[in-house]
């Protein structure tokens, strides 16, 4: 029981991680109706502003607020540079523009700094231990899950108590209708990439924090599980991105611990034939989108 215990608050954990990423990018997808695969690079970027700042001497307090500034104004360059001009075109010219942003800001990292892997130093803290009722639980584990609440909290109030919430819902409903009744659509899709970009810099720093390394794939894996994450709870819905990234979390560290030591390897394969049954049965995700039908 104490084992399980503590695999559930691992699972949770990681889950909450990949649930901040899904919630980005299910920001995105109820405005644009856009899987953005270029979430990503939020990641790369602020892995290479922590090493550059690691290299002249900062610690992780300077570090978080510069994580989260870096992954934010990445995803308002990302959007002016790529996504505003192709606005109006088909979902699959912006899918494809989302796989050029991302192998664009990966050919650039290789070429100015270098393909190589960089390391920096991780917190002291990160693994160290305390106990509840018999429990060891991993201050880390404790930290992304109180973090990943307090963000979850004023996601929930900005959506549901400000006016830029009320326009956000809007546009996600019926953005021509809400073109309509005065919504600036520049100005709703502009903060939804900022959103997008902070829930991404939460991610980041604690991503960053147990990964310690820079290298211009270093936001791919975290891009995937993210937007499986979103793909699990139902695309559009963000109570359903978090339902599907603590899901996602929970079922990874439970097969870790339960498949035999020569079939760990195996994990990610296991986790997509889940998500495949899932798919099977209820194709529209944990969560079911309603949307106004106009006629």
């Amino acid at each position: 029981m104490t084992e399980l215990l503590q695999q559930l608050v691992d699972g949770i954990g990681r889950g909450s991680i990949y649930a901040l990423l899904a919630l980005g990018i299910a920001v995105i997808f109820g405005v644009m109706h856009l899987v953005n695969f270029a979430h990503g690079e939020l990641i790369t970027v602020s892995a290479y502003v922590s090493y550059a700042l690691f290299t002249l001497g900062l610690d992780w307090w300077a570090l978080v607020p510069a994580i989260l500034v870096s992954s934010m104004l990445t995803a308002l360059g990302i959007e002016f540079a790529a996504f505003r001009w192709v606005r109006n075109s088909s979902d699959f010219t912006m899918v494809l523009t989302s796989f050029g942003v991302h192998f664009v800001v990966q050919a650039l990292f290789i070429m100015g700094v270098s393909a190589n892997r960089r390391t920096f130093a991780r917190p002291s803290w990160l693994f160290e231990t305390v106990s509840v009722g018999g429990v060891n639980l991993e201050i880390y584990d404790l930290a992304v899950i109180g973090f990943t609440l307090v963000t979850l909290a004023g996601t929930v109030w900005l959506v549901r108590r400000t006016m830029f919430g009320m326009t956000l819902r809007a546009a996600a409903e019926d953005f021509e209708a809400a073109r309509l009744m005065g919504v600036r659509s520049n100005r709703v899709i502009r903060g939804a990439f900022v959103l997008s970009g902070i829930l991404a810099g939460v991610a980041s720093v604690f991503w960053l924090m147990r990964t310690g390394q820079a290298d211009p794939t270093a936001g791919l894996t975290p891009m995937l599980k993210g937007v499986l994450a979103a793909l699990i709870g139902g695309l559009g819905s963000l109570g359903g991105a978090v339902l599907g990234g603590l899901a996602l979390g929970l079922v990874e560290v439970l097969l870790i611990s339960r498949l035999p030591d020569g079939l760990v390897g195996l994990t990610d394969g296991m986790v997509f034939v889940c998500i495949a049954l899932l798919f099977v049965f209820r194709p529209q995700g944990m969560v079911t989108i309603r949307r106004a039908e106009r006629v």
